[in-house]
């Protein structure tokens, strides 16, 4: 890990390209038999050298997400949070009714949607979104309603705002990376996500030499999972907008993260 941007990436691409060689699923095809909107995630983090033996591990018919001749794409998530951290704080005590909210943008095709993300039963992510003007990728906006109704009916109520006009949720974290999603036989999505940038109001990080691969199916372990576990490796406690918020102040603490960060990210 990197404690400032600025210094050269590791180049992911001669590690994944193992891809070249999976045939391709178009996007259309892709939600229609694993949106997975609801689904249980798991997530790893490996180092840029472990990705040939984990892609050549996977089993037959696993598919690669191909859009106008790319399998590779840009991504930039816009994390919002109450001006007490209401968000963090539920994640880092690993309670029930924890919650995110973000701005996703497809920063090559341009598409910008506005997601929540709650827990849902027996451990699932549930993830509910509508689109929003990429314009407004840094401001939830008029979607405030949306947010709030959303939460609200999967049981989380947000903290009233501070006084005067202090805003409900306010960007606190920006991320950044380069996705390949794969479609495996079994249902299940692999994504790796390589390139991750962290940005915060006054300081930035980047982890250039790991990639961060993420497994979702609908209940028990997928091919993936079991493919992961073979080669040994075993899902690690990461994410995206905690993390970071940690990597940019420590002084957060983020004791479910620690051992992430000491010793999966570690240079």
């Amino acid at each position: 890990m990197t404690g400032a941007l600025g210094v050269a990436r590791a180049d992911a691409a001669p590690h994944l390209a193992g891809l070249a060689r999976l045939p391709a699923i178009g996007l259309d095809e892709l939600q229609a038999t694993a949106a997975l909107q609801t689904r249980v995630d798991r997530k790893y983090v490996l180092p840029l050298a472990a990705l040939p033996g984990l892609l050549a591990a996977l089993p037959d018919g696993t598919r690669r997400l191909v859009i106008d001749g790319r399998d590779a794409f840009g991504y930039e998530s816009v994390y919002f949070d109450t001006p007490d951290l209401d968000a963090y704080h539920l994640a880092a005590g690993r309670r029930r009714r924890r919650y995110k909210v973000r701005t996703r943008t497809y920063t090559d095709t341009g598409g910008c949607w506005l997601e929540v993300k709650t827990r849902g039963p027996r451990g699932t992510t549930v993830k509910d979104r509508r689109e929003h003007d990429v314009r407004d990728r840094s401001d939830v906006g008029e979607s405030l309603a949306y947010v709030v109704g959303t939460l609200r009916g999967h049981g989380v109520v947000l903290p009233d705002a501070g006084p005067g006009d202090e805003p409900l949720l306010a960007p606190t974290l920006t991320t950044r990376y380069r996705r390949r999603t794969l479609h495996l036989p079994d249902g299940a999505r692999l994504t790796v996500d390589t390139g991750l940038e962290w940005r915060g109001a006054r300081s930035a990080a980047a982890v250039p030499a790991h990639a961060v691969v993420e497994t979702k199916s609908v209940g028990s372990a997928s091919a993936a999972d079991r493919a992961l576990w073979a080669l040994g490796h075993r899902p690690t406690r990461i994410s995206k907008y905690a993390t970071g918020l940690v990597v940019l102040d420590p002084a957060l603490g983020g004791r479910p993260w620690r051992r992430t960060l000491r010793r999966s990210l570690a240079a």
